[in-house]
């Protein structure tokens, strides 16, 4: 690969999301390394020789990846699927990665008391544009993504005003009848006199690690990608699932078949007598009570830093996608 194009990933070039992939990739044990200095648009990834990393903003790297010009990227789902018509047929959505949480909602003011969802949005459209002859303004800079939650709920007379600045202060300014815009905690909405529909969530967004499917993929870019989200998927793995040691005092018993699988478990080992087990974080107590109610005397509960696997969902995914 070093005689040809190398291989590209794309991050935010500043602000929380920067911070945030860095802490990600570090996570896994992957090491961005920013040329020199917080303005160098070009970098590496630590152990990675023909990978370079592009700093961009995030509307770029959704550019990018759109195009092929970068293999893979870090970018908030909404913003994807708000720029690319047919995201799910032009990347491949890869990973979660537990930040930049924000939800893309429909907000009309408090007081329509009688608009809770949005059929009755339809109804108040109809009325609106009967009694004062225009259709209902909705200000939003989500065009593609509004369009096309109306357009499947059959709300259809409204015309979009893009908002270029606070977009949830366009009602109260007389811009708008009611917005389309992303919010964390809702704060900012209630602060404005506007409420989310009850049905009125369009996308619970968070950052994704997405693959590009119109890039060159030869078998030197697979060979990288395949090593690096092997990584991801460790790290990935073991972050949700814990280690659980239960020491029985006759010797670590036989298991019948399927006996784990209730609570998504599985035997990693046996040891001087304890029986080694992974499990989903969230089903650990229930697993622990199963095993002293099979007779066992205790059992230790400890994180992972990675678990390995040879089978790497992640890349498994891409191979797919790309065929």
């Amino acid at each position: 690969m070093s005689a040809g194009k190398p291989f590209v990933l794309a991050v935010p070039s500043k602000g929380r999301l920067q911070e945030n992939a860095f802490a990600f990739f570090a996570r896994a044990g992957l090491k961005l390394v920013q040329g020199g200095g917080s303005r160098d648009y070009r970098g590496r990834l630590a152990g990675f020789a023909d990978l370079e990393v592009a700093f961009l903003p995030v509307s770029e790297i959704v550019a990018h990846v759109a195009d092929g010009s970068a293999h893979l990227g870090v970018a908030g789902e909404d913003v994807l699927r708000e720029a690319i018509p047919d995201a799910d047929g032009s990347v491949a959505f890869l990973s979660k990665l537990g930040f930049g949480h924000a939800d893309v909602v429909v907000a009309v003011p408090r007081a329509w008391i009688d608009v809770r969802t949005v059929a009755d949005l339809e109804d108040v459209a109809a009325t609106f544009h009967a009694r004062r002859g225009r259709r209902m303004r909705v200000a939003t800079k989500y065009v593609n993504l509004t369009r096309r939650f109306f357009a499947e709920r059959g709300v259809v007379d409204y015309r979009i005003v893009e908002s270029l600045g606070a977009t949830e202060g366009a009602p109260a300014a007389g811009g708008a009848e009611l917005i389309v815009d992303i919010t964390t905690t809702g704060a900012t909405l209630a602060a404005n006199a506007l409420k989310v529909l009850d049905d009125g969530t369009m996308l619970r967004s968070e950052a994704n690690l997405v693959a590009s499917l119109s890039a060159d993929w030869g078998d030197a870019h697979r060979a990288t990608a395949r090593a690096l989200l092997g990584r991801i998927a460790a790290e990935e793995r073991a972050r949700t699932t814990r280690e659980l040691r239960a020491t029985f005092a006759a010797g670590a018993p036989a298991l019948e078949p399927g006996a784990l699988e209730p609570f998504g478990g599985s035997v990693f080992g046996r040891e001087d007598g304890r029986l080694v087990l992974h499990c989903p974080k969230a089903r650990v107590p229930d697993l622990a009570d199963w095993l002293i109610g099979q007779g066992a005397d205790a059992v230790a509960v400890a994180p992972l830093d990675y678990v390995f696997a040879a089978r790497n969902p992640l890349f498994e995914a891409l191979s797919l996608r790309l065929g």
